[in-house]
């Protein structure tokens, strides 16, 4: 029920599916695929009992989703309202909640049933007709979700539990000292728990497959390889040519300086409602850390951060996040509380968040829009300010670029695939854990032309490694694709799109958004499956790379 930029969390998400699991006789096992129920009659359901099955299924799914939605909620509240001391009475409750939500979870009717259901559309069963494509697409994914918990045993799982805690905390030390020496025993047992963890699940699949079905459903390691390579083979070269322009070909001087926080936090809400973020079923905080929390599509929650020396920081921030905000309230109340109304994947909620953030926000039209609300709001810093130069001081690519998340979007695809490339190392066993502050540097050198200074500005950077998540990366970069061939389908289908965004007129585009993605949830398997029914093609890494290159080209004069 929650969609946020934080490993810890969708750590969380995969493990909860797994604390303190038991097999369910009767149930098919995930490493076979044949059911482990002793020889038995089978029963050739009616189409009463294939109606009634999933109408069980459903009353227990949307229970689970409210339960998710109250503990979203005690997330939400722990990181933006919750006192200090608060927090061991919170640990409690959590865990609490997490045991109920466990025992629905795993729920030996629930499987029963979902067997039958699954076993009876295959079949073309009396009534199966009468269960439509989102009743189908809820089996499809409930049946899949469940037989993934189930087969972690529940040893595993806790070892998983344990060793996230001891793991963060040895990140936290070797980041603070530098010394990937520190971190890398406990990146050796994920590593380990993660081959044990895909064997249960699925023995015959790739590892990697096993795992990144946690976050990005239908895409495979080797359908990574066929678009990473694409993008590798065009980003690289880009690059190159814009660092050989050097640093002071393009200046972002304008949007520094100092603006009061409370006034940014004014405008990031204006800009927000402009966008077409509903607050009477949302509100946006500050946090740490920017995230978008939704314990239900009429309650949708997020937060920015500020920085008093740089206005765009907060503002993109927020717009990231009501990227994220929008798919969450556009989402269809018609199956609310079922799988099928959730989003599909980590990297599709990427790409409505980068959607805004970068094809509007970092666009020349929105600077013509956003020009005079920032004169509004700090009439002295940007009395002189023309769209333009905003407009180039927001595209500024980073040189050096060795921190993702400070990254633009011309070098943050190589961040990730840098970081996809050692993980598949990892796991395959052809990159050894006490290798990868060499790799890491030898991968940046190659790919962005820096070498890291230190482990701590290279491969002690991230926490998603302590969180054992490993998968999550790449979503951030087909989110970025997915947004570029999204939102020019969009473009194809609203005539003068550019101009209502420069007029601040966003309406056509949310609209369009709301259904032909939001809506569909994850009615379709695959990321490739919903690029198809929207846009009319799977993922097609060239638009993406025309995109930069034609932007990027006319920005630095290439």
């Amino acid at each position: 029920m929650q969609a946020v930029r934080c490993p810890r969390t969708a750590a969380r998400v995969a493990c909860n599916k797994t604390l303190h699991l038991i097999k369910l006789a009767g149930f098919p096992s995930a490493r076979s695929g044949v059911s482990t129920m002793a020889a038995a009659t089978v029963v050739a359901p009616t189409s009463t009992d294939l109606k009634k099955a999933y109408d069980t299924v459903a009353a227990k799914l949307k229970e689970q989703s409210a339960l998710s939605g109250v503990a979203s909620l005690l997330d939400w509240d722990q990181m933006v309202m919750m006192p200090a001391g608060g927090s061991e009475s919170r640990g409690a409750q959590k865990s609490a909640l997490a045991g109920v939500l466990h025992d629905k979870r795993t729920d030996a009717e629930l499987g029963t049933l979902l067997r039958q259901l699954k076993e009876g559309l295959e079949a073309g069963a009396p009534g199966a007709d009468g269960l439509d494509a989102h009743a189908r697409a809820v089996v499809r994914d409930a049946y899949k979700d469940y037989a993934r918990t189930v087969a972690i045993p529940k040893a595993l799982a806790q070892r998983c539990a344990a060793l996230e805690t001891e793991a963060y905390t040895a990140w936290v030390e070797a980041r603070k000292a530098s010394d990937w020496s520190k971190f890398a025993p406990y990146l050796q047992q994920w590593v380990d728990i993660n081959l044990e963890k895909a064997k249960h699940i699925n023995p015959a699949a790739d590892p990697y497959d096993v795992l990144l079905e946690d976050f990005e459903k239908g895409m495979t390691a080797a359908r990574l390889d066929e678009i990473f390579a694409e993008v590798r083979a065009g980003l690289v070269p880009l690059i190159a040519a814009i660092k050989a322009k050097g640093a002071a070909a393009i200046s972002d001087a304008c949007v520094r300086g100092s603006f009061d926080i409370d006034t940014q936090a004014k405008l990031c809400k204006q800009v927000s409602t402009d966008l077409g973020f509903g607050f009477e079923n949302g509100r946006q905080d500050v946090s740490v850390h920017p995230f978008m929390c939704a314990p239900h599509p009429t309650d949708v929650r997020m937060t920015t951060r500020f920085k008093p020396d740089d206005v765009l920081e907060g503002l993109t921030g927020a717009i990231h996040e009501t990227g994220h905000a929008l798919y969450e309230q556009g989402r269809d109340l018609t199956h609310d509380g079922l799988p099928v109304s959730q989003a599909l994947s980590m990297g599709l909620h990427e790409s409505q968040s980068l959607l805004w953030e970068r094809m509007v926000a970092l666009s020349r039209p929105f600077a013509t829009y956003l020009v005079p609300r920032l004169k509004e709001f700090f009439p002295a810093a940007f009395s002189d300010v023309s769209a333009d130069a905003l407009y180039a001081a927001a595209n500024v690519v980073k040189d050096p670029s060795y921190i993702r998340v400070e990254s633009d979007e011309v070098t943050y695809p190589m961040h990730i695939i840098l970081r996809y490339e050692i993980e598949r190392g990892l796991l395959a066993g052809t990159i050894k854990v006490a290798d990868v502050p060499a790799v890491w540097a030898d991968k940046m050198r190659e790919y962005l032309g820096v070498t890291p200074p230190d482990d701590a500005k290279g491969c002690l950077q991230d926490m998603h490694w302590s969180a054992g998540v490993f998968g999550y990366f790449p979503t951030y970069s087909l989110g970025a694709m997915y947004a570029t061939q999204i939102y020019q389908a969009a473009a194809r289908a609203i005539p003068g799109l550019e101009g209502q965004v420069a007029a601040g007129d966003f309406k056509a585009l949310k609209a369009w958004l709301n259904e032909h993605i939001h809506k569909l949830g994850s009615l379709h398997p695959s990321g490739d499956e919903l690029m198809m029914a929207a846009t009319g093609s799977k993922l097609q890494p060239s638009i993406f790379l025309d995109y930069l290159r034609a932007k990027y080209g006319a920005l630095y004069g290439l």
